[in-house]
């Protein structure tokens, strides 16, 4: 019986190979938060596709005709613009021009009452996802189906 040599963490044999679009919306240079997540992710075995601060829709959209593969697009926002800043997601969404999951968080609003209301109009905007915590990401990231990687060219 042959054993594996290096046994890996369950965590990273399912995350590899996976993509992840990353990236912090439009109007927020803040990008901390945006490399720790970066970090996490692949530590945990995805292959990242990081965009950096003040990230337009288009250029998510960019991201995603580069990298049909990926399994997800993970969006930042600390500035508290998200829904102002990714107005033009559902336009995207509508023309199927980012059919894999999106998931977006951060600081939503300077209240709780403000943060809600941003966040029934993201997932009205097509947003899939919206976590208050960066801490429930890998988590969501492992239960969502892996894309089929068998894209037509």
């Amino acid at each position: 019986m042959n054993m594996p040599t290096k046994l890996r963490p369950a965590t990273e044999q399912f995350s590899e190979g996976r993509v992840i679009i990353l990236g912090v919306a439009g109007s927020d240079c803040h990008v901390v938060a945006n490399k720790l997540i970066e970090y996490e992710l692949r530590a945990s075995g995805f292959d990242v596709i990081n965009l950096g601060a003040c990230t337009s829709v288009d250029e998510f959209v960019n991201a995603f005709q580069s990298h049909p593969d990926a399994d997800a697009m993970v969006i930042g926002s600390v500035n508290g613009h998200a829904y102002e800043d990714l107005k033009a997601l559902r336009d995207a969404k509508d023309n199927l021009l980012i059919p894999c999951p999106i998931i977006v968080g951060g600081n939503l609003g300077v209240t709780r009452d403000q943060a809600a209301k941003t966040k029934e109009k993201l997932l009205a905007l097509g947003v899939d996802y919206v976590l208050e915590d960066a801490a429930e990401l890998l988590l969501l990231l492992h239960q969502l189906p892996r894309r089929n990687v068998f894209i037509a060219e």
